[in-house]
């Protein structure tokens, strides 16, 4: 009995995979580097233990959670290298190597890396589940416990990453900077960092507002990260 030839298999069309403009990433890291530039150069609060309270925060954590984690980081690094090469941009228009040797040291070396884990944490924030599954009572545990992402839950949740990021690594070695440059205990160097912690609430709240902002005008932003 003739048999007929398999008809060939249909596949369904490639999704397109959008290309990365290495341009715009650099564009990208080299504003965001001025940005917090700026954002140093806005005229501080002096406080008692000789470090100022800035807005290098705010701008170092959007940063992370605008651009992603590598181009947040690379956006915070590039500000370094260009204060530590000597071009005032550091808070009270400082810059160069001397600023090693300021009580501020252990902040601004972390910098990198919280903008690194705001970009991580963040990301988490933005990827909350859009709908909430069925959630009756055969439906596994699991999924009665997904959070609906709604902009108020994605507003919290931003705002928490970027506390989050900033806890983990900014304070903590700012506790060790001051530690090392002031010469006193765990205590003492605690005590002058809380001086900085409602600043810090009130920066990732306007920087979880901005960043909203920012992905609701280009929402594929962050997703070249």
């Amino acid at each position: 009995m003739p048999t007929t030839p398999d008809a060939p298999a249909t596949t369904a069309p490639a999704r397109p995979v959008p290309r990365r403009h290495r341009g715009t990433d650099v564009a990208l890291v080299a504003s965001f580097a001025a940005f917090v530039a700026a954002c140093a150069l806005v005229p501080p609060i002096p406080t008692a233990s000789g470090v100022p309270i800035t807005l290098q925060t705010f701008g170092v954590l959007l940063a992370g959670l605008v651009l992603g984690p590598w181009r947040g980081f690379l956006a915070v690094t590039l500000y370094l290298v260009v204060g530590l090469a000597g071009v005032p941009v550091f808070a009270e228009m400082t810059g160069g190597l001397g600023v090693l040797g300021k009580p501020s040291v252990g902040y601004l070396l972390a910098f990198p890396l919280g903008a690194a884990l705001a970009g991580v944490l963040g990301g988490l924030a933005l990827r909350l589940p859009a709908r909430r599954p069925p959630a009756g009572p055969g439906a596994p545990v699991a999924r009665r416990l997904v959070v609906r992402s709604t902009p108020a839950v994605r507003f919290v949740a931003l705002v928490g990453a970027g506390l989050a990021a900033s806890f983990l690594t900014i304070h903590p070695a700012g506790v060790a900077g001051l530690m090392w440059r002031l010469v006193v205990d765990l205590p003492a160097a605690v005590a002058i960092d809380v001086v900085y912690w409602p600043g810090d609430v009130v920066k990732n709240v306007l920087a979880a507002i901005v960043t909203l902002a920012v992905l609701r005008a280009f929402p594929d932003l962050r997703d070249r990260a």
